[in-house]
């Protein structure tokens, strides 16, 4: 059996009402869980680096072990040409010889060069990854703060929220989804997350703008869904003034 519109009308107010206590409980726990994520975010990426510059002088530290190697090879082949040195046969082999040698000692002096170059960077990458740890060793102490933080407040609103959030769907079923998507785009666009609204004292509820008389007797009448002309809010019903003065009235006696 289709809703009437009074009956679509309660059923969103009453989510309307339920996402409002959840926005109270959001709002307390303000920039928290975003500054939580923004520092996750941070820490990830100072692992990042951390792992690139550590790979970076692993990578140095290869490099200057091939090129003890090359050392090692050269002076064994220097070794051998010596020796073959003391056994030529005319100048042309003696010459040969040399030229062999001179290039196994320029062979040795490059990678010499290259060892020193790479102990620099080392040197220089292990200062950054020094750094870098003290960084993310204070940005962990303050997600830790964070964390706590954020974790008391959840604490004291969780079974509250718990129960809302089961509230809440169970007032989404009684909402035809192409209503609730309506109800989602309003919210969404609205700063004080107001999609449904009462008229209060002859204004929207939500923008305060003044809604005729003749606006309000047919959002009384709840015989069609009817929105304010000035920021799109859906209208629940009217307030009246009377009611509410009566109200008061009680209350002071009380």
């Amino acid at each position: 059996m289709e809703s009437t519109v009074a009956q679509k009308l309660e059923a969103l107010l009453n989510l309307q009402k339920i996402d409002s206590r959840l926005d109270a409980i959001f709002k307390v726990r303000g920039a928290l869980p975003e500054e939580v994520q923004d520092l996750e975010d941070e820490i990830a990426g100072y692992e990042t680096r951390l792992e690139k510059f550590n790979q970076d002088i692993q990578n140095l530290e290869d490099d200057i072990k091939r090129f003890k190697e090359n050392i090692k090879e050269s002076e064994k082949l220097i070794k051998k040409y010596q020796e073959q040195q003391m056994n030529v046969r005319n100048n042309r082999e003696y010459d040969a010889i040399t030229k062999e040698l001179e290039l196994q000692d320029l062979e040795i002096q490059v990678s010499k060069k290259k060892i020193g170059e790479a102990q620099a960077k080392i040197e220089i990458k292990n200062k950054d990854v020094e750094e870098l740890r003290e960084q993310l060793k204070e940005r962990q102490k303050d997600l830790a703060n964070k964390q706590d933080e954020l974790k008391t407040i959840v604490s004291e609103s969780e079974n509250e929220e718990s129960k809302l959030e089961a509230d809440r769907e169970k007032a989404i079923k009684k909402i035809e989804d192409r209503l609730y998507k309506s109800y989602t785009k309003i919210r969404s666009n609205a700063k004080n997350g107001l999609a449904v609204v009462m008229v209060k004292r002859g204004a929207c509820g939500g923008c305060f703008n003044v809604v005729p008389p003749q606006r309000q007797a047919d959002i009384r009448e709840k015989k069609k869904l009817i929105v304010c002309e000035h920021c799109g809010r859906i209208f629940a019903g009217v307030e009246d003034e009377i009611e509410e003065d009566s109200t008061k009235k009680k209350r002071s006696r009380a």
